[in-house]
C-alpha cells in the first residue's frame, strides 16, 4: 500500500512540474504588457482605443457566425490536429541561407518567406515582414505548418528594419524575435506591441511605436501605420490590449501597400486616396470564412482592395503555410489568380524562397503542378 502510494504521489509530483512548466513556457510565448493603468494613460486621446474595456476599436465590429461557418469544425481542437486540407507532400522552394543576400541591400526586390514572412530590398534598406519560422501557436504543436520554412531564422541575412503588423502567433514568434533582440536592427509595430518585444530582450531604443497615421522616416523610406478591420491578441484575456495595422511603404521610387490582416471596407479607399497609388500591393489572400466575414479579405475582396487603392502589382500572401480557414491549401490562390486575370491585374507569385523583383521577374502559377516544381 505504501508503495503505491508512493508510486502515486511521484507521479502526482511529475504532472505537476509538466504543468508548471507548460504554463510559463506559454506564458514567455505571450510576452507581457504594461498594467492597464499605463496603457490608458497611454491611449485614451484615441478615438480608436476604449478606455472602459482597455481595447482598441476595430472600424468595422467583428461578427462570428459559428453557424454559417464552411469547411468543418471551426473549434480550436483543430489547431493540434494535422490539417486535411494540407498539401500532402512539400510545396516548391529555394531553400536560402544569408549567402544568397548580397552584402549590400538593392533598390528593390522581395523574397517571400512562406505565409505572411517576407524580406524587402528597398533603396538599401533590408526589412523583414512578421517573421515566423515554425509552427503558428504558443507550443510547438499548436497549428502546424504545411512544411519548413525556405529559410531558417539563424540564416537570415543583415537585418535594417523588422515591421510586425500585429501579434498574432502567425505574425509574431517570440523565438524569432528572441533570435533578432542583440543584433542592431529597428523594430516598428503597432501601438503596444512594443511592450512584448522588451520582454524578450529588445532595448527599448530600438523600438518604435506607431498609431494609425503615424510614420517613421529611415533613410529614403517613408514608413506609415495605417487602420485595418482586424483585432490583436495572444491569450483569453488580452484581445485587443495592442494595435494593429496595415503598413505603406513609400521610398525614393516605390510606393507600397501591405495589408497585414485586415477585412474590407471603405478604409481602404482612403487609403488608396491618402496615400495610393502603388507600384505593388502585398495582400492577404487566406483566412477568409463566412464564419468570420469581416476578419480576413475574400478573395474578390482582395482583387477589390487593389483597385480601391490604385496598385499595380498584386503579391498574395498569408497563404502556403497555415491552415486557418477551413479550406484547401490551394483554394485562395486558384481564386485570386482566376479573379485577377479577369480584371486585368497582374500578379507577382515567387515560390518561397524565391528573389523576385516584381514588375521585372516572371513568375508563374506554380500551384498547379506543385509536385513537377517541387
Amino acid at each position: 500500500m505504501k508503495k503505491i502510494l508512493r508510486i502515486a504521489l511521484w507521479t502526482l509530483a511529475i504532472l505537476l512540474m509538466a504543468t508548471g512548466s507548460l504554463a510559463y513556457y506559454v506564458s514567455k510565448q505571450m510576452g507581457s504588457l504594461d498594467a492597464m493603468e499605463e496603457r490608458k494613460e497611454r491611449f485614451s486621446a484615441l478615438d480608436y482605443y476604449d478606455p472602459d474595456k482597455d481595447e482598441f476599436i476595430s472600424p468595422e465590429p467583428l461578427p462570428y457566425f459559428p453557424e454559417q461557418t464552411t469547411g468543418g469544425n471551426p473549434g480550436p481542437l483543430r489547431f493540434f490536429k494535422t490539417s486535411p486540407n494540407a498539401p500532402g507532400f512539400p510545396l516548391p522552394k529555394q531553400l536560402i541561407t544569408k549567402r544568397d543576400f548580397s552584402e549590400i541591400p538593392s533598390d528593390f526586390a522581395v523574397w517571400w518567406l512562406g505565409h505572411s514572412s517576407f524580406i524587402l530590398e528597398l533603396d538599401g534598406k533590408r526589412i523583414l515582414f512578421d517573421p515566423v519560422f515554425g509552427n503558428g501557436g504558443p507550443l510547438p504543436f499548436i497549428l502546424r505548418r504545411f512544411d519548413v520554412s525556405p529559410i531558417k531564422r539563424e540564416e537570415l541575412p543583415e537585418i535594417d528594419i523588422v515591421i510586425i503588423t500585429h501579434d498574432h502567433y502567425d505574425h509574431l514568434e517570440a523565438a524569432t524575435i528572441k533570435f533578432l533582440a542583440s543584433q542592431n536592427m529597428e523594430f516598428i509595430v503597432p501601438l503596444g506591441l512594443g511592450d512584448r518585444l522588451q520582454d524578450w530582450g529588445v532595448q527599448k531604443e530600438n523600438i518604435t511605436e506607431l498609431a494609425w497615421h503615424q510614420d517613421k522616416t529611415s533613410g529614403s523610406l517613408k514608413i506609415t501605420a495605417l487602420p485595418g478591420i482586424h483585432y490583436s491578441g495572444r491569450s483569453f484575456n488580452d484581445r485587443n490590449k495592442t494595435l494593429w495595422a496595415t503598413f505603406v511603404i513609400n521610398g525614393a521610387d516605390k510606393n507600397l501597400f501591405v495589408s497585414g490582416d485586415t477585412g474590407y471596407g471603405g478604409h481602404l479607399k482612403d487609403i488608396g486616396e491618402k496615400y495610393g497609388p502603388f507600384d505593388l500591393a502585398l495582400v492577404e489572400i487566406d483566412g477568409w470564412n463566412k464564419g468570420w466575414p469581416l476578419t480576413h479579405l475574400f478573395p474578390d475582396q482582395v482583387i477589390q482592395l487593389c483597385q480601391d487603392i490604385d496598385a499595380k502589382l498584386l503579391f498574395p500572401i498569408h497563404w502556403g503555410v497555415f491552415d486557418l480557414a477551413l479550406h484547401p491549401w490551394d483554394e485562395s490562390i486558384k481564386m485570386v489568380a482566376d479573379l485577377a486575370a479577369a480584371n486585368d491585374i497582374e500578379l507577382v507569385t515567387p515560390i518561397m524562397g524565391e528573389k523576385v523583383i516584381p514588375g521585372l521577374s516572371l513568375t508563374n502559377n506554380w500551384w498547379e503542378n506543385p509536385k513537377i516544381d517541387s
